[in-house]
């Protein structure tokens, strides 16, 4: 899928100067448009691309935090930001694991 290209070379877990909150701002904008338009026939193919967008956010915080260098507490991170802010992207909606 094109867009898998597209994911790969935003960087995200490079871009370690941002919070959680101003990659949301940048990527959901994008991520809605991908919902709205590869949801209606490629559905399947989404759900992949946007587990790989979970993974690239998780390798950001593992890198912008060093508490989170363990996959276990990363882990827990990612539970936790979850629960306590289930809206803040947009394919979480649909996609929450990584």
């Amino acid at each position: 899928m094109l867009t898998d290209r597209v994911v790969r070379r935003w960087r995200i877990n490079l871009r370690t100067t941002e919070d959680i909150a101003a990659l949301a701002a940048w990527l959901n904008p994008v991520i809605r448009g991908w919902m709205n338009y590869y949801g209606e026939f490629y559905r399947s193919e989404l759900y992949r691309l946007l587990q790989r967008i979970n993974t690239y956010l998780v390798r950001w915080a593992r890198r912008k935090f060093k508490r989170l260098r363990s996959f276990k507490k990363a882990k827990r991170w990612w539970k936790g930001l979850i629960r306590r802010q289930p809206r803040l992207l947009a394919h979480w909606a649909w996609v929450t694991s990584f």
